[in-house]
């Protein structure tokens, strides 16, 4: 079984420009993140590379998995462990026959019928959302709210990541609603502490879980 992380942490460096992405990397694994996400939608792809290249050394030094967001050219420059595809992007087959089937390819959903899309198109986990309101993504799309994440929870035979307004205050009713873990941008990356704001979110998640077994 492919190692999905349990507290997913997305770099992004348009919500807040005090820490670069390799910067919020070193803070949040040294806060306890298992999955790094490099979400960045504009620039120079030539530097997207270089950052990425950069994370994926940190990731690999702790044995933590390292996912760029959209970019499947980023993500196979980089040696990225996968990518993360929304519903208007890159199609899910078409990145895993790029990337290969060791690859972790994550896809996005915001309704029961595009996560049971993820599954019939070969994704390894559904990030869906938003669970609550948030502004760190404009075309984030209505709130699911807990009762449809359980229903994807119920429905999806995969790891539901749950995204999209999700902080310290709510995760432990994310994760009592099934999710299988949380992804987090403005939580982590907005916050004075990030390392701190991380580590608040594991000890919620691993609180809350039996025996506290690795994801």
């Amino acid at each position: 079984m492919k190692p999905i992380g349990k507290l997913h942490i997305l770099t992004d460096v348009q919500l807040q420009s005090r820490y670069p992405h390799t910067e919020l990397t070193r803070l949040a694994l040294a806060g306890g993140a298992d999955t790094i996400q490099l979400r960045q939608k504009t620039g120079s792809t030539r530097e997207m590379i270089k950052v990425a290249q950069e994370m994926k050394r940190l990731c690999g030094e702790s044995g933590i998995v390292f996912v760029v967001n959209d970019r499947i050219d980023v993500a196979l420059a980089s040696g990225a462990d996968g990518v993360h595809l929304g519903q208007d992007d890159f199609p899910i087959p078409l990145a895993r026959k790029l990337l290969g089937e060791e690859s972790i390819i994550g896809g996005s959903a915001g309704t029961l019928e595009e996560a049971r899309k993820c599954l019939s198109e070969g994704a390894d986990y559904v990030g869906f959302g938003p669970v609550y309101p948030t502004a760190s993504k404009e075309d984030a799309g209505p709130v699911s709210g807990l009762g449809l994440l359980r229903k994807v929870v119920e429905t999806v035979p995969l790891p539901v990541i749950a995204i999209g307004g999700v902080d310290e205050e709510n995760t432990h009713e994310v994760m009592e609603a099934g999710a299988h873990g949380i992804a987090v941008i403005s939580a982590v990356c907005c916050q004075e502490n990030p390392e701190q704001a991380t580590r608040a979110l594991y000890q919620v998640i691993w609180e809350g879980s039996s025996g506290g077994e690795d994801a």
